[in-house]
């Protein structure tokens, strides 16, 4: 059957409904995969939330526009495989709001940054970066370094989060303060902070006061590093 477009296209009312069908049909096809997403993200094994000191230095990274530069998504191809390692997997951002895979370069892709280098090396690349890489163009975050961090709403950050859909328990929002502090403390007790969250790196403070580029630094420190690619429980998703 031939459809005549001109005489559609001359009858307002008729190519009014079916305008309408077409925008209800690409509605559907958009709204109902929502609906199913908790089936459509596979759960890997080691993947957590993030820690309160993890989260707060997530929310600068996205303030200062990190993402603008940087993306972290390693895609399924060799070269970028072998130059950043596994490829990025959706069960990673399962608890990012928004994500932060990005498509732009200008820096290397983040997504496996955690542990690639120490924290030193960290807090010295972002006060100067040209310290370290004379050719790089990023920006100095000096003033990260003497900004203290705002904690005294991590409990309602927590707690909003939880609403989203991250499973931040009871105990987690009580202990938020107490487990964002210790992890910005070298001498402190972490040991209750990782049965809370597993591969917490500890980042090492001033001892003073936990300042934003603590955060940021604990943040870089924990992307990649949850999902252990050598554990039988997921070796499905080895290459």
């Amino acid at each position: 059957m031939i459809i005549r477009h001109d005489f559609i296209e001359k009858n307002a009312f008729l190519l009014l409904v079916l305008t309408l069908v077409t925008i209800a049909i690409g509605g559907i096809v958009e709204v109902v995969p929502l609906f199913t997403i908790e089936t459509t993200v596979e759960h890997v094994k080691g993947i957590r939330a993030y820690s309160p000191l993890e989260q707060r230095g997530r929310d600068i990274y996205v303030r200062e526009g990190c993402y603008v530069c940087h993306s972290q998504q390693i895609r399924a191809l060799r070269d970028e495989v072998e130059r950043y390692g596994h490829f990025s997997l959706a069960a990673e951002s399962m608890y990012d709001h928004p994500f932060q895979w990005g498509s732009k370069r200008i820096g290397p892709d983040l997504a496996r940054v955690g542990g690639k280098y120490s924290s030193d090396w960290h807090y010295a690349h972002l006060i100067n970066a040209q310290n370290l890489v004379p050719e790089s163009l990023m920006p100095h975050y000096a003033f990260l370094a003497d900004t203290p961090l705002e904690t005294d709403d991590i409990a309602a950050r927590l707690r909003t989060l939880r609403f989203v859909g991250v499973p931040y328990t009871d105990d987690d929002i009580a202990n938020a303060a107490k487990d964002l502090a210790v992890q910005a403390d070298p001498m402190g007790d972490n040991s209750d902070l990782l049965k809370r969250y597993p591969k917490a790196a500890t980042v090492p403070g001033n001892g003073r006061i936990v300042t934003e580029l603590d955060a940021l630094v604990a943040y870089l420190q924990v992307l990649g590093t949850m999902v252990d690619f050598a554990d039988p429980a997921n070796e499905h998703l080895r290459q």
